[in-house]
């Protein structure tokens, strides 16, 4: 998301597919009979979970990947003092702006939704919210307290601290070391190991969509490691296919060994829990290799506009406009999304209406807002350009 690859706009594809599809997810999270979303609605389903782990499996770790694929590029031409200080830019500014202002919603709305007779304020609110204290008990996020959280922007706050401490080990990284990984069959394997090895010791975290922070950072070195070779590249296009298959399979019997687990099957010790977090993280690196190699379909050139002409010249044009106004705006998007879709969320479940009609309601104005935020509010002057980490 923080980084651009302009020779692999599948990329950007898949982060504007994720950012976009995490509407999707935390609406359907309203109603879902497991997850703690900060509003529920009255009425739940368990079938939201099962979907959701859909994206669950692929969706964040793939921006982690995509993001290390772009800070190669952009070390490449920044320099990593240059790559630093980027990243401070378009990551740290966004972080420390929206956590003073859109980022306490959520909360604030989550202890009304609870409790009927809470008519504190947002300003009386964020006095407690930011009573905070630093602490490194849940390094990288430093900042403790009894109602402060990152909430969406976990995903910030990591993936700052992964490029502050790639551009301290870069030098160290064995890129030119590992071409064996290429080989037929090697890519499904090599990479799947250490993820497994973080996900049956270290476990999951639910409130990092389902994933280790550790595993985020070894996809995003994945990333940064595997853009430095185009071996890579021709590997994942060749073994997207097998990895489609396996994925999809080992998807459905982590499936099974998650919801048939006792106890808590994303941190427990057990046989059964670990077995689990292995396929789990097993079918997690399938699912990028197949969707990242099927997508890819090799280098692209650039369309020239003069090639065609009449209305489908003009189609073209139109389309590349549309494309670029969305890459441009991932970032700004996910920052403004789940303070939206929460905002929504809170007024839509009190409706006397069936939970697919509120579901489809809060999708549709969440979609709305969020785009007339970003276009009226974020993208037309330079100030806010600069806050929301934009260019």
């Amino acid at each position: 998301m923080a980084g651009d690859d302009a020779r692999r706009p599948e990329l950007d594809a898949i982060r504007l597919v994720v950012v976009l599809g995490l509407v999707f997810f935390h609406s359907a999270l309203v109603f879902d009979e497991r997850d703690d979303f900060y509003v529920k609605n009255p009425q739940t389903t368990e079938a939201v979970t099962w979907l959701a782990g859909l994206g669950v499996v692929w969706a964040m770790p793939a921006l982690f990947l995509i993001a290390g694929f772009g800070a190669w590029h952009s070390m490449r031409r920044r320099g990593g003092g240059g790559f630093v200080r980027e990243r401070l830019l378009r990551l740290g500014v966004p972080l420390v702006f929206a956590t003073l202002t859109i980022v306490p919603v959520p909360q604030w709305l989550r202890l009304r939704a609870a409790d009927p007779g809470y008519d504190e304020s947002y300003a009386r609110f964020l006095l407690h919210y930011f009573d905070v204290h630093l602490s490194l008990a849940d390094f990288p996020f430093l900042v403790q307290g009894d109602y402060f959280e990152t909430g969406h922007l976990w995903f910030v706050v990591l993936l700052l601290t992964f490029s502050l401490i790639l551009a301290a080990v870069v030098r160290w990284l064995p890129v030119t070391r590992l071409g064996f990984v290429s080989r037929r069959g090697a890519l499904l394997v090599v990479p799947a190991i250490p993820l497994i090895v973080v996900g049956a010791l270290l476990g999951m975290e639910e409130s990092f969509a389902g994933w280790s922070r550790w595993a985020y950072l070894l996809l995003f070195l994945y990333g940064f490691v595997l853009a430095g070779d185009d071996r890579f590249r021709t590997g994942m296009r060749r073994d997207a296919k097998p990895a489609a298959i396996i994925g999809f399979l080992l998807f459905g019997a982590s499936g099974a060994l998650l919801g048939s687990a006792d106890g808590e099957p994303f941190t427990d010790m057990t046989a059964h829990a670990i077995a689990a977090r292995i396929v789990f993280a097993a079918a997690g690196w399938c699912w990028l290799v197949a969707i990242l190699g099927l997508l890819d379909r090799g280098p692209h050139k650039a369309a020239n506009p003069t090639e065609t002409a009449g209305p489908g010249r003009s189609i073209a044009v139109r389309e590349q406009r549309i494309y670029a106004y969305l890459a441009t705006a991932a970032l700004p998007l996910y920052i403004l999304h789940q303070p939206i879709v929460v905002t929504v969320a809170y007024f839509a479940v009190r409706w006397n209406a069936p939970m697919l009609v509120k579901y489809l309601v809060i999708v549709a104005l969440s979609f709305a807002v969020m785009f007339a935020v970003y276009d009226l509010l974020v993208r037309r002057t330079a100030a806010t350009r600069f806050l929301f980490g934009m260019r």
